[in-house]
């Protein structure tokens, strides 16, 4: 699946960096394409893997390079006026062999939050690729502000894009980390799970076979509705069989046995693909709300199987509402683990999203009563006897 991939603002800006590091890091061919966009010098300047020449500033009239703090209405609307550059810049680098669009951004924040709504409803109007995003919301802790900027941004760019797939930092506490910390793993866990997605449709390694393959147009199936979607990944060593060993009978016996389920393919692989379905989801929904899913497994050929493929596929099949289930593997020798990735499309009871609503409508009450409350205090500080000149 070749994304062309905006890292819109801070958060967008350091995932990008991150994907890129992972991709090299793999030693494949990288067939993606990409820009950090930002109204922040330094957080441009921080990118490391970036090239110079993808890092695009703006909002330099207006704010000069300092960011728009938490001023979203000013992200969106820098991002509107200085769309051209942005447009530009990805007609230079070429988009006629790209999948999808897809912007990364946290809603949370100023300029990704403003920018995203406005990137996605250009690209829609001027390509025919799908346009899909990547929004990372606010914890619960960082406060109503940033809870009503995600609101609004969300319902936003729910009207440009295909499809948003949603990552909630609340969901996402690690003990014993620093705030910071705790979003530095985040953004490990969304790379994995985009580095797993990426491999659909792409070139298999060498003479490898899947046992079931996914192209990037079963993806563009799975993501099409313009809804909310969330992803599970889970991943296992991939055990290489022991050398046998002198054992007592009775030993022989529980040894042979343990060795049986470690081998048995199938139930290995449905296994871990109920592990990502069930387990820690970008953001937490109910799995029977989803309209369509999708089921990806990469790892050694050897370890791929695909009667566990359709064991999985058929089980998750009972338990979304939809009937659409797309399911395949990458077989790979770069890595020493089996990893299971599920896309859950299209999905509609999202306890958090409702809770970011009732949140992101209390901040908005509180400011409207704060703005009142201070202009009244403000005549109060005037004598009402003094004629004013006009």
């Amino acid at each position: 699946m070749r994304f062309f991939i905006i890292g819109f603002g801070q958060a967008g800006g350091k995932i990008l960096d991150l994907f890129i590091e992972s991709e090299k890091r793999r030693g494949s061919k990288i067939r993606m394409r990409w820009l950090a966009v930002n109204t922040a010098r330094t957080d441009l300047m921080g990118l490391k893997h970036v090239p110079v020449e993808d890092r695009i500033l703006i909002g330099q009239t207006v704010v000069k390079g300092h960011g728009v703090g938490t001023d979203n209405k000013l992200g969106a609307k820098i991002a509107r006026d200085e769309i051209e550059t942005i447009l530009n810049a990805i007609d230079e680098r070429g988009t006629h062999d790209m999948d999808a669009f897809l912007i990364i951004a946290g809603l949370g924040g100023g300029t990704g939050s403003g920018g995203v709504p406005v990137l996605a409803k250009y690209l829609s109007e001027m390509y025919s690729e799908p346009v899909y995003a990547i929004g990372i919301l606010p914890a619960p802790e960082e406060g109503k502000l940033y809870s009503l900027n995600a609101a609004r941004s969300m319902i936003s760019t729910l009207k440009f894009v295909d499809n948003l797939i949603l990552v909630d930092n609340g969901a996402w506490k690690f003990e014993g980390l620093s705030l910071r910390e705790s979003f530095a793993k985040i953004n490990e866990e969304i790379v994995r799970r985009l580095a797993i997605l990426a491999r659909a449709g792409e070139p298999l390694e060498g003479d490898f076979v899947g046992e079931m393959v996914v192209d990037s147009s079963e993806v563009i199936n799975t993501l099409r509705g313009g809804g909310v979607s969330s992803i599970g990944y889970a991943t296992t060593l991939a055990k290489t069989s022991k050398k046998r060993r002198w054992l007592p009978f009775g030993r022989r016996k529980e040894e042979k046995e343990l060795e049986a389920i470690e081998n048995d393919k199938p139930m290995k692989i449905a296994t871990l693909v109920r592990r990502a379905a069930l387990g820690r989801l970008t953001i937490p929904c109910n799995i029977r709300s989803a309209e369509r899913a999708l089921i990806l497994v990469a790892g050694p050929p050897e370890h791929l199987d695909r009667k566990g493929l359709e064991k999985a596929k058929l089980w998750l099949e009972e338990q979304i509402s939809g009937v659409e289930v797309r399911a395949g593997d990458y077989p790979t020798k770069r890595t020493k683990y089996v990893a299971a990735l599920v896309v859950l499309a299209n999905v509609t009871d999202v306890p958090r999203v409702k809770e970011l609503q009732r949140l992101a409508a209390e901040a908005k009450e509180e400011a409207e009563d704060a703005e009142k409350l201070r202009m009244a205090k403000t005549l109060e500080l005037f004598d009402e006897d003094i004629e004013p000149l006009i």
